[in-house]
């Protein structure tokens, strides 16, 4: 060491480490999208959205949310509750989800024909000008001639994603009534589970579906809350990989996976069909929320599942980004509420509390308006523990653990002394007591227990930390008792005074 002659100084660590930040319920969603409308590469690709143009610039758009369903969710989730950002995974893949249609008759009206929007832009060919009129529309032209894309004609998607192809007056189709068409067809009904699901591809290790829920903190830094496959989820095989991703990310962080309970009439189109239908399918996981049916605003029709993941992150952004408040009893964005086939379904309270009390949360037209309706997680009956039945503080149960995680995660081997102890004990008693104060939660505090720490355990470099905090479970029953009370009838005497 060198000689050293004066005053000097130095640092060391700070004793409390300041909690790291994060979105508490970020949508994690897998489904279908129209990318031969944007980008048709942007397949089994985690991307990060903030704003409806940049999804709608990854994914491309359509109404139809049947055979598109990252659309029904992009809607809902920027369009009617503002919450961003999301991770939107498309398992669509225009080079295995196509069909080839033989040759077609088209005519051509203004010089245009509107393919419509699931018509992929290759293999167009079409039959020469001397078209028999007597050849019907599904008979094959008996003389072919190739017509030159950008010089016969031209093809473009217009702002409702139509292909619209275009004659050239310049070209040799200037003439033309008919064309005969050849193309390849988009066919996102073809999307089974297993695309949903997905795996690792044992040569290319490559993930695909649900798989890429563990990619997104690695390369977002963000941690997957809420996971969701609108349409997909109704799918026992698809809801059970959901649970289990949302009960496992990374090996350490926990989430809660959204899913629907189908309501057609192999499901539950009607509400005294939802218990059998949700316990023969296993929809029962303290790490699932379940929803039923299907909600409706105006002519567009909307999983529950999308609407209570966006009107959750609406509640949170409220609170902190701290998940602590139940979604039940809050505004959906809905006027009505339908099955599968477009009935509408009109739920009694009787008729919604049955279902809440099976696991299930509903809309409810009640007092106030369209409203989520449910506090229990899908776990319940089964499980009444208040950790694991109550969305609220199990959501909490959730951000805490992983909250813990990332807070301290620096302080991963370091050297185990008295000093990393009290720092993880002082700063995290720290976050409690805040939470505390700002109404999160009850009471809270972390303890550092010989008992949890045996010498065997410390000697393999193992420190446990028991934490103690309780959320505050939801009001669900506010109960008057009202009674006569016959002294009160003295008054009249008084008036008479």
């Amino acid at each position: 060491m060198a000689f050293r002659h004066g005053v000097f100084t130095q640092e060391v660590p700070t004793s409390l480490i300041s909690p790291t930040q994060g979105e508490s319920g970020l949508p994690v969603i897998v489904g279908t999208a129209p990318i031969h409308l944007a980008d048709p590469s942007n397949v089994n690709k985690p991307q990060l959205c903030y704003s409806y143009a940049e999804a709608v610039e990854l994914f491309g758009f359509s109404k139809d949310f049947e055979k598109y369903t990252l659309c029904e969710f992009i809607y809902s989730q920027f369009a009617l509750y503002g919450m961003s950002p999301c991770v939107l995974i498309n398992v669509l893949d225009p080079s295995k989800h196509k069909e080839l249609a033989t040759a077609k008759k088209f005519t051509i009206t203004s010089g245009e024909i509107d393919l419509g929007t699931e018509i992929l832009e290759i293999g167009f060919e079409a039959a020469n000008q001397n078209v028999d009129d007597d050849i019907g529309d599904d008979d094959e032209p008996t003389g072919r001639v190739v017509y030159a894309k950008d010089t016969d004609y031209s093809l473009a998607y217009d702002e409702d994603g139509n292909l619209i192809f275009s004659v050239i007056p310049t070209g040799a189709l200037a003439n033309q009534a008919e064309v005969y068409l050849t193309y390849t067809k988009l066919k996102p009904e073809s999307v089974s589970a297993s695309d949903v699901i997905g795996g690792v591809n044992a040569v290319t290790g490559k993930y695909t579906g649900l798989e890429l829920v563990n990619q997104v903190f690695p390369k977002f830094r963000l941690i997957p809350g809420l996971i969701g496959a609108p349409k997909f989820s109704e799918l026992p095989e698809v809801a059970a990989v959901m649970v289990a991703k949302a009960e496992n990310v990374n090996g350490i962080f926990t989430a809660q996976a959204v899913v629907d309970i189908p309501s057609d009439s192999t499901g539950a189109d009607v509400y005294s069909k939802v218990a059998e239908w949700k316990n023969r399918n296993n929809y029962s996981d303290e790490h699932m929320i379940a929803c039923w049916p299907k909600v409706k605003l105006g002519d567009d029709v909307y999983h529950l599942s999308t609407q209570l993941i966006g009107l959750m992150n609406s509640i949170d952004n409220g609170n902190d980004d701290v998940p602590y408040q139940s979604p039940s009893n809050n505004a959906l964005q809905i006027n009505a509420c339908v099955n599968a086939a477009g009935e509408e379904i009109n739920l009694g309270l009787e008729e919604a509390n049955y279902l809440n009390g099976q696991g299930v949360v509903v809309p409810l037209n009640f007092i106030g308006g369209w409203k989520a309706w449910g506090n229990r997680t899908a776990i319940y009956p089964a499980n009444t523990d208040v950790k694991d039945s109550f969305i609220s503080v199990r959501r909490m149960f959730d951000w805490v653990r992983n909250d813990f995680i990332t807070m301290f995660w620096q302080e991963v081997d370091s050297n185990m002394t008295p000093r990393l102890i009290r720092t993880i004990v002082n700063s995290y008693n720290m976050r409690l007591n805040g939470l505390q104060n700002l109404g999160v939660i009850l009471g809270g505090r972390v303890e550092f227990l010989s008992s949890e720490n045996p010498t065997t355990d410390l000697l393999s470099g193992i420190l446990r930390f028991h934490i103690y905090f309780t959320p505050a479970p939801p009001a669900e029953q506010i109960i008057s008792i009202v009674e006569f009370y016959p002294d009160y009838m003295q008054t009249l005497f008084a008036a008479a005074a």
